[in-house]
Parts: structure tokens; sequence; C-alpha cells
């Protein structure tokens, strides 16, 4: 296993500044996901850890030694690609042996070897096969095995299920996670994918414009975002989010939109006054056909997805207001009619207009 830092990391591509100032401790057997929108600088930061990019200034270390002069092969790691690069003319057999045959391992022993770890990702049925016979999730086991066969310290992954389709995606992404629980090594995981993120990972490191926006647990970083950029980007569906501002009123702080007016809880009403935005998540709405509520909006389209009912509302010019329906008699939904939306005043977020966090109080747990 391998404790990875990166110390005051930066990158630039001419007057382009791909990663800035980039500092972080990965720890031994620790899942981490780098997770961000494209262009945020994960994949040049990955690819710098592993050496096929050499960083404008900073330092890597690998259990604490400096690797920024090794070249690849002897930093210990194995990376796997976002497409599969696999030699179209040799077997699957041969494709996940060639580092070993690189390495001069006696054939008996490559034999072994490659027998194991086509057993651990369960493509031993398929040794003989070539690439071309496979199929892209196959093809994505195949990339994974040849990076196993040669045991590194650290595996390194640049989305490699973005090409796969979202059945694929899922059981690869069950198949990364049950890897890392039975080798127990370092693992390093790029994806623009917030539901990989959340689904992988001990730690998230989200990015943007080359820095780091948060870091912490799945459910910290849904639960108490720093911003509106991270709030916004993690949750399917997102954050439903309402420019207004804060105003006072009777000694009250109250969010007043162009739509509505609420007092806000009391761990928000220290906040000052001044333009902001209102966060709630969809399944912290209330739905009800009925009067009342903080809020009446059109419904604009029913979504059913089996287990639960997405709601979109309409708020105008704004975009689409969304809630998960929960107890709600579907016959009482009617395209256009209107219908009173409450919001669970303990699952509000503010945001300034920094797009920082105001007013944030203890960390609100998800349900």
């Amino acid at each position: 296993m391998a404790r990875i830092e990166l110390i005051g990391l930066s990158k630039s591509f001419g007057a382009v500044a791909a990663v800035k100032d980039l500092s972080l401790a990965i720890e031994d057997g620790e899942f981490v996901v780098l997770v961000g929108p494209s262009g945020c600088g994960k994949t040049t930061t990955l690819r710098m850890i592993a050496g096929f990019e050499d960083p404008s200034s900073g330092d890597i270390r690998i259990d604490g030694r400096s690797v920024n002069d090794l070249e690849p092969r002897d930093r210990g790691l194995g990376m796997v690609f976002q497409t599969h690069a696999l030699f179209p003319h040799k077997t699957v057999a041969q494709n996940i042996e060639f580092g070993l045959r690189m390495k001069k391992m006696p054939a008996v022993e490559r034999a072994l070897r490659v027998r194991e770890v086509a057993d651990m990702v369960r493509i031993a049925h398929l040794l003989e096969k070539m690439p071309s016979q496979c199929s892209g999730g196959e093809a994505q086991r195949v990339a994974l095995a040849r990076t196993l066969v040669t045991s590194p310290s650290t595996f390194l992954l640049d989305e490699p299920l973005s090409s796969l389709d979202a059945k694929l995606r899922r059981e690869l992404r069950a198949e990364c996670d049950r890897l890392h629980q039975a080798l127990k090594r370092t693992f390093i995981y790029v994806t623009h994918d917030q539901e990989e993120a959340m689904t992988l990972a001990d730690r998230i490191i989200v990015m943007r414009a080359g820095e780091i926006v948060q870091i912490g647990s799945p459910m910290e970083i849904y639960s108490d975002p720093v911003n509106h950029f991270v709030a916004d980007f993690f949750g399917s569906p997102s954050m439903n989010l309402i420019v207004g501002e804060i105003v006072q009123m009777n000694g009250v702080a109250r969010f007043r939109s162009s739509r509505f007016e609420l007092a806000l809880p009391r761990h928000l009403r220290s906040v000052k006054i001044g333009p902001a935005t209102l966060g709630i998540r969809p399944e912290h709405v209330g739905v009800t056909s009925g009067e009342g509520g903080d809020l009446r909006l059109a419904v604009r389209l029913v979504e059913p997805l089996g287990r639960d009912t997405l709601l979109y509302f309409d708020p105008g010019s704004e975009r689409a207001f969304v809630a998960v329906s929960k107890g709600l008699n579907m016959a009482d939904v009617k395209v256009g009619a209107p219908m009173a939306l409450s919001f669970d005043p303990q699952r509000l977020y503010l945001f300034g207009a920094d797009g920082k966090r105001i007013g944030r109080g203890p960390t609100q747990l998800v349900d």
C-alpha cells in the first residue's frame, strides 16, 4: 500500500493554469474520488501522480519519498485509462500478461498470475478471445486485469466507466468497490459523475477550475455543501435553488423571492440582509393538493421512476422546481394544476451573492 501526498502542486499549459497550488494527503488503502466538471483539473492531477505529466511546481510524495523525477514505471502505480487501449492483435491473456512480459517474468509464473487476476475480475472464460470479440464491459474488465496483474501499490482510474451504458456502469462500479475491499490498496478514481463518486468514495475531492473546493465523506459533501456549486453538482435530481434576498421584518429574518416569502428557521436568523439563494433538496419538499404550504406552483411534468415519482413544477422563468412525491395520491396530480409545496425548515440552505454558504449551522444529515 502507499500514502500519497501532493504539496502545492500546480500545472500550467502555456497561459492556462490547469491545477493551482493543490495540496492533499491520501492515506494507505483509501478510496479517494476526484470529481468535478470537465476541465476542472482532475485528470491532469491524476496524470501528474502517475508521472505522465510533469508538475510546473510542487511536490508528489509516495510514502514520504519525492517521486517528481521518477519515470511512471518506477513509481509502483497502476493506471486504468478512460479508453481500454488494448492491443487488437493480441488475445485477452496476452494483453493481461504484457506488463509481466516486460518485467521478464518466467512464462509459468505469468500464466498463473494471469489466471489468478482473470478469476478475480471474472473473465477467465475470455482469455483466448480477441479484444474485438469482447463487449464494452468485458473489455474494461480486461483493462482492469492488465493493471491488477502487476500488483501496484496504488490504482489510478481515469473515468474508466464513462463509455459504458448505465447498467454496465452500475455493475462495474460494484466491481471496483469489491476489488478495493479485497485488495485493500489505495484507489484514486477520477470521474465527472457525482453518482459514481457518492457510491465508491471513502472521501470525495470536489474540484473546480483547477482548485479543491471541498473535501469530505460522501454524506458530508451531500448534506453540508460549502457553496452553491457543490450543492448544485451533487444530487440527482439537483437541489432546488431559488434566487431572492434576505430581509428583516419585525425583527425576524425572512427570505423573499419573486414568487414567495417565508420566515427563516432559528439556525438561519442571524444572516445579513442582502441578495441570497435559497436551496432545498427535492426529497425535503412536501406536496399536497390542498391549500396552504410555502409556495404554490403548477405541475409541469410527472416522472414515475418505480419506487419514487418526481414532480416537476413550473416556477416561471427559472429552472423547473422538483419534488419527490411521498405518500401522495397520484390520482390528485394533474399536469397544469397548482399544488401546495412546503419546505422542511431544518433542511434549508442559504448561499450568498458570492456563492458561498451562509448561516451554516450543525451539519444537515440526510434521513
